[in-house]
């Protein structure tokens, strides 16, 4: 037995509005299989079945015009699935970029304490770099080994616990930089720095020496992609760990 349902029964059934199913009716992508004599429109069973079709198909991103091809039979549906499964693909890499860039500007805040317009106009700058032109630097900059190295220092744009560690304590320092560098505080936040990157670059001291040259420069700290930090905050870190090296070396000294 065929079952006949109205339009207003097939929008109960599907969840597709009624007046989305006049539009399909309009461009010819699903007609009625007919008309009561009030003018209501008859959906049959094929007709639901190609409404199903319809409804698939949009959700694989399908434009109306390609799913009306494709219903028709009269397109290549191994190539249409291709090319959709490469915008899908560039969707995803889009969609991953933006993902990045809000982490980075949440992580960014949690630096300097909150979103500021400096702050968005800071990110805003980091974020205009051409990707190439930042790998082209750093390979003019660093040795192959140096660029493995450099690949695991904490990165702005990501959420994983080590670099969110790194922000968290960059974030704290920001916040006592008005402190004295020799304040416990400070030196608390110094020392976990020091242990990080004992664990994490034991034995590339001289890596971690050239990092922080780069870091104090604002040219090549901006062509390599890091973030911007003020000088005079950098100066108050240099300080901070000079105070650093200066009691472990006396405390050295004393328990010789």
């Amino acid at each position: 037995m065929i079952t006949l349902l109205t339009i207003h029964n097939v929008s109960k059934q599907t969840g597709i509005s009624v007046r989305t199913l006049r539009y399909y009716e309009e461009i010819g992508l699903l007609l009625p299989i007919a008309k009561t004599e009030g003018g209501h429109r008859i959906y049959g069973e094929n007709e639901l079945k190609t409404l199903q079709q319809i409804v698939f198909l949009k959700a694989l991103g399908f434009k109306l015009k390609e799913i009306q091809t494709l219903i028709n039979n009269s397109w290549n549906w191994e190539a249409s699935l291709d090319h959709q499964l490469a915008f899908v693909a560039e969707e995803q890499k889009k969609l991953q970029q933006m993902k990045n860039t809000i982490l980075g500007l949440k992580n960014a805040s949690s630096i300097e304490g909150g979103l500021t317009e400096s702050l968005i106009q800071k990110y805003i700058k980091l974020s205009n770099q051409e990707r190439d032109n930042k790998q082209a630097f750093r390979q003019q900059i660093f040795a192959a080994t140096e660029i493995e190295l450099f690949r695991k220092l904490p990165n702005l744009n990501q959420n994983d616990p080590n670099s969110l560690e790194w922000i968290g304590l960059l974030g704290q320092l920001k916040q006592l930089h008005k402190e004295s560098p020799e304040a416990d505080s400070v030196q608390f936040i110094i020392k976990r720095m020091m242990e990080k990157a004992k664990v994490e670059y034991n034995g590339n001291d001289e890596f971690l020496e050239k990092m922080w040259t780069i870091r104090k420069s604002t040219y090549k700290s901006e062509q390599i992609g890091l973030y911007p930090l003020e000088e005079e905050f950098l100066h108050f870190i240099e300080q901070a760990f000079h105070v650093y090296e200066t009691k472990k070396q006396a405390l050295g000294k004393s328990q010789s």
